[in-house]
């Protein structure tokens, strides 16, 4: 376990029963209660993890948000199985915010891999706490009573959970220390983690029954839809003339909302509002706002590329992420050398669900209703509208689809603006058409890689890197300094650049890189589709196999050899056997694959591996592409996709792989399909059709699976789309000698490299 499991600052873990019976309720306390007090309670403090009831029913209370990965289910199967609970009796619900249990975060594929071990504590403490409340209640010791599927057997008694909670359990209180010494089952003493239970939230998903953002109402509510401002970001409102939208019935007015709060996610927004969503609609389209549309309105994605190249070839306002050895003095030295550019364009989120919020100000409480994966920064926003953090109560509901796009609180600030403005309930629905053009897109990036060769041996890797970052805008508390104490180098975004901080052992390496401002004014970016900026990996894959291919070795062989697992490499932790276990992971890939098998000709097969999110919260992750070329247009077909990922215990493997899957499909998309074009400030995909998503009759052969280690958990989020677009990439240049450096690949690509 790394340091960063345990986010939550502890005093005491907290048990405790009412006399008046009805349930039990466990969760980690940052103030202890008057424990005689405690006695009277039906509940001890807020419930933060689970409550027992008498009725056998035992209730998780998940702090992640839902957004089709079933994290709920996963964290249920956690505390269930050190409660050994009787999961047909475990229930989950999602809660809202409680400032004590810290960083209220979905995303980075932490959801696991942060809670496990603090989970299956609380579990086992909730087991050992009934344990010793069945030998106060029937004589002996704890030590005489086993635990199992929810009953408690020994010295010749038999009771359930839910009849012991309702004769009443003595308030209990565990410290610290007490918590750290709890034995925590071994693999082969589980029986719910490890095991494909269905997901929990499916029944009331396929009944209609779930409720997401965009379902919540409250009485007297309005509902408002923002205009297409006429850039992307940068617009200012002068004017607003809705004599014509008075005329649509059901028509309330129109909001404007400025300021910094608003201003630091978009501008030049205009909200109307009606009684229905149909009616806001109607009265946007007549609309007429008079707009400075500001200093971006010219700006091209070209311009956004060639800021980037320039930013590399000058160096300009660089900060170092990594710096280990010198990798410019080696690079001097070098035998010779190998370089190349790696450039991105835009993907979007495409979350089938657009942005809603519901804000309803009640009696001094703004009670937000919303499906969102980041209540911590959320909440942080709407403090600086006024609002006393304590006052604010977040109503969590499903999320239809995200990946990325629910981590900003743009729609939270517009309804609760509006909401104060008006005097009323609020429900901000963005249309398709807004949702897509205003989206914090996938950063437009380019890195130049270099690498300096002694015969065969890479002693030297250097990677300048520049473009957009997502973290100022998302979380800038997350910046970071330069790492050579440079205090004169600016502060950068280490989430732009995870991933060329790699697992393969190179004596000297350094990673630089510079803000694209233009690209942050006009393009504001996001994280999107993939755990940890997938075009870094497409970068660093592409260019191995480039190093392989100078130096004359199978990009296997070399794979192999530099993930050796020495010094830092070797990993610590949940990242024990670091490098080789991407080792592992890359000889399944292989053995699964067929990789060097012999092939028709123009068609090969492609390798890849990636280690996301950060390095201390490594995924390990595999893929191969097995690909037709047609050299005499530059046509390809990925005929079979070949995903393979460790990611420690396994506490659902089929989840785990279920969402492997996904997040391979994903990866395909913008490996060879999205192309989403910027211009005049503007991004032009209006739908779904612009962003060229995946169809069916993309889809390849698919081979995907997951290994068990029996390691401390990793997550498992979208891992797998990062190995996807250098594994096509790869198989490509082996069969064709075409080298694709920027995504999308398309056949003009493919044939252009041919020569």
């Amino acid at each position: 376990m790394n340091k960063m499991n345990t986010p939550v600052s502890r005093r005491r873990f907290l048990v405790g029963a009412g006399a008046t019976a009805g349930s039990l309720t466990l969760g980690w306390g940052l103030i202890v209660p008057d424990m005689a007090h405690a006695a009277t309670r039906s509940l001890i403090s807020p419930t933060l993890f689970f409550d027992i009831h008498s009725d056998e029913r035992i209730v998780v209370h998940i702090q992640k948000a839902e957004v089709g990965q079933h994290v709920g289910t996963a964290l249920a199967q956690i505390v269930a199985d050190e409660l050994e609970a009787d999961w047909d009796k475990v229930e989950i619900d999602y809660i809202g915010f409680d400032p004590r249990l810290g960083l209220h975060l979905t995303g980075g594929s932490w959801s696991i891999n942060w809670t496990f071990d603090a989970l299956s504590r609380a579990g086992a403490s909730g087991r050992i706490t009934l344990l010793e409340a069945a030998a106060e209640k029937f004589g002996g010791s704890a030590a005489d009573y086993t635990a199992h599927k929810g009953v408690i057997t020994g010295n010749g008694h038999t009771v359930t959970y839910g009849a012991l909670v309702a004769s009443g359990v003595t308030p209990r209180s565990f410290t610290e220390e007490e918590m750290a010494a709890i034995t925590l089952k071994t693999a082969d003493q589980r029986h719910i983690v490890g095991q494909s239970v269905p997901a929990l939230d499916i029944p009331a998903k396929a009944r209609g029954q779930a409720m997401y953002g965009i379902d919540a109402q409250v009485p007297g509510m309005v509902v408002a839809t923002p205009l297409i401002p006429p850039v992307r970001n940068g617009a200012k409102v002068i004017s607003v003339d809705d004599s014509a939208a008075k005329g649509i019935k059901g028509y309330v007015g129109h909001v404007v909302p400025t300021g910094p709060v608003i201003e630091h996610y978009m501008t030049g927004i205009v909200l109307t509002v009606a009684d229905t969503y149909y009616a806001a609609k109607k009265a946007a389209e007549l609309l007429v706002v008079e707009y400075d549309a500001g200093p971006n309105a010219t700006v091209q994605l070209d311009d956004l590329r060639a800021e980037n190249l320039r930013l590399i070839d000058t160096g300009e306002a660089e900060s170092h992420f990594l710096k280990e050895g010198d990798a410019d003095a080696a690079l001097t030295r070098a035998e010779s050398r190998v370089e190349a550019i790696y450039e991105v364009g835009i993907n979007l989120h495409g979350a089938l669900e657009p942005q809603t919020a519901l804000v309803d100000i009640k009696d001094g409480v703004c009670n937000v209703y919303t499906g969102t994966q980041i209540q911590s920064f959320m909440v942080g926003d709407l403090t600086k509208l006024g609002f006393e953090q304590d006052k604010i109560v977040v109503h969590q509901q499903y999320l239809g689809g995200s990946f990325g796009r629910r981590q900003y609180s743009d729609p939270h600030i517009l309804a609760a603006m509006a909401a104060l403005e008006l005097g009323k309930p609020v429900k901000v629905i963005y249309s398709r058409e807004f949702e897509q053009v205003m989206d914090y897109s996938r950063p437009v990036n380019a890195v130049k890689l270099q690498a300096g060769l002694n015969g065969t041996t890479v002693s030297a890797m250097k990677a300048q890197n520049a473009g957009s970052y997502l973290i100022p805008i998302l979380a800038p508390p997350f910046m970071a300094p330069d790492k050579t104490g440079n205090e004169a180098a600016p502060m950068h975004d280490p989430f732009a650049v995870n991933g060329l901080d790699h697992w393969y052992t190179v004596p000297n390496q350094t990673v630089v890189t510079s803000l694209n401002e233009i690209a942050q004014s006009a393009l504001p970016p996001g994280a999107v589709r993939a755990v940890g900026p997938g075009y870094q990996y497409f970068a660093l894959e592409s260019f191995v196999d480039e190093i392989a291919h100078q130096i004359g070795k199978d990009p296997l062989s070399l794979r192999l050899e530099l993930l050796d697992g020495t010094g830092k490499n070797a990993g610590e932790g949940a990242q024990t056997d670091g490098a080789k276990r991407l080792a592992a992971v890359l000889r399944e890939v292989v053995r699964r694959s067929g990789y060097g098998k012999r092939l028709p000709a123009n068609e090969a097969i492609g390798l890849a591996v990636a280690a996301p999110q950060e390095r201390p919260s490594a995924i390990w992750t595999g893929g191969a592409a097995h690909v037709a070329v047609d050299p005499e247009t530059g046509a390809f077909e990925v005929k079979k996709l070949t995903l393979v990922s460790e990611h420690g215990t396994l506490v659902n493997p089929q989840i785990t792989r279920d969402q492997s899957m996904g997040a391979g499909l994903w990866g395909l998309a913008f490996a060879m399909l999205e192309d989403v074009q910027f211009a005049d400030g503007n991004i032009l995909a209006e739908s779904f059709q612009d962003m060229t998503p995946l169809r069916q009759e993309n889809l390849p052969e698919l081979d995907v699976s997951v290994l068990e280690s029996g390691n401390y958990p990793t997550g498992v989020g979208e891992a797998s789309a990062t190995v996807v677009a250098p594994a096509i990439a790869n198989a490509i240049f082996s069969a064709v000698g075409a080298r694709v450096r920027s995504l999308p690949i398309t056949p003009e690509k493919v044939k252009a490299a041919m020569g």
